[in-house]
């Protein structure tokens, strides 16, 4: 019989400990910490996130429930309310970014380059989401008059559709403001809805050696033409077009966002607790196309959000379930083979 931990340890295991510890110690997360470590704290989040715990005591009364096998995720006992509540007010949410970035470059080198376009230029998507908020409860998030809001600015990657870069600001933050601080290597393909349009901008960017493409015009219901604008001269226009066509991907992931992940209702009404939990929910999102990626099933999201928050605290070798979740486990065929000849008086 093959003795694994479970399918979360081994989730927590694309997180090595150290690389953990140096960003803890990096922002200084835990100047304060009395029993409750940052590595507690994040395997709470993330199992708010992979778990769809939908409150603080879904959170520490799960992880409670699992109390024999929480030794395996490095944490020596379920959190309580209070102490989880105060810790997501209170700590750095930059440790969630910097945790975000590790995993990202950890995904870039397992999983490898998946290109789909010929030409060898990185191409990157980029957009914004408006995550909205009770106006009540989070009156420093101010949105309009009844309503509160927060904004994710983020861009994708198109090799592997990984989320390489995210920010996030007010809600009443324009997406032109974030994208004029934001830096691309030169012979980047940056990709936008006609939301960017500032020429100003977009003679800074060939400045800079970075290509764009956006639209100036797309009206489908009317049947009129599409108009692209580009400073990449060399492209054809059925190669522009279909540059434009898979920018589709980044609204595809802000779709599987709010869909499979955390991120329209909160355990926490601080500023420092919300950013924490979206964080923790593109962390979550990055590893599920990060899985997505490295299986030979063919899972779509959805399903492999779903089937693995019922698979969290199973006993079995992660990448074997990905490859084969309808499979039972080696130690237990056996058991379900002889359990079918008793059934059948054999």
């Amino acid at each position: 019989m093959n003795r694994v931990c479970s399918i979360f340890s081994q989730i927590l295991q694309l997180f090595p400990r150290r690389d953990f510890e140096k960003a803890v110690q990096q922002h200084r997360a835990e100047r304060h910490a009395r029993g409750f470590t940052c590595w507690g704290q994040f395997v709470a989040m993330l199992f708010c996130q992979l778990g769809r715990a939908q409150s603080l005591r879904e959170i520490c009364y799960g992880l409670a429930a699992c109390e024999g096998k929480l030794r395996h995720l490095g944490v020596p006992q379920a959190p309580s309310r209070s102490t989880l509540a105060y810790a997501n007010q209170h700590r750095p949410w930059e440790l969630y970014q910097t945790v975000f970035g590790q995993l990202l470059e950890r995904c870039r080198t397992l999983a490898g380059p998946r290109k789909k376009f010929r030409f060898k230029n990185r191409l990157v998507s980029l957009d914004a989401t408006v995550i909205d908020l009770c106006a009540s409860l989070y009156d420093w998030a101010k949105f309009r008059r009844t309503k509160g809001a927060v904004k994710l600015h983020l861009v994708l990657d198109h090799e592997g559709y990984l989320p390489s870069f995210a920010v996030l600001t007010e809600g009443v933050q324009h997406e032109i403001r974030v994208a004029r601080q934001m830096r691309f290597e030169p012979g980047t393909i940056v990709v936008m809805d006609r939301g960017y349009t500032a020429y100003e901008w977009f003679l800074e960017l060939g400045r800079q050696g970075v290509y764009f493409v956006t639209r100036l015009n797309w009206d489908e219901e009317r049947g009129e033409t599409m108009v692209f604008l580009s400073n990449h001269l060399e492209f054809g226009a059925t190669t522009i077009a279909a540059i434009y066509k898979d920018r589709w991907q980044i609204e595809l992931f802000f779709k599987s966002l709010k869909q499979l992940c955390k991120v329209k209702t909160f355990v926490g009404t601080s500023a420092n607790a919300l950013k924490i939990q979206i964080w923790t929910a593109l962390i979550a999102a990055l590893l599920l196309r990060f899985l997505q990626l490295l299986s030979t099933h063919g899972w779509s999201l959805s399903n492999l959000a779903a089937l693995l928050r019922q698979q969290l605290f199973v006993y079995r070798e992660l990448f074997t379930w990905l490859n084969e979740p309808f499979q039972p486990p080696p130690a237990l065929a056996g058991i379900h083979d002889g359990q079918l000849a008793l059934e059948l008086g054999e």
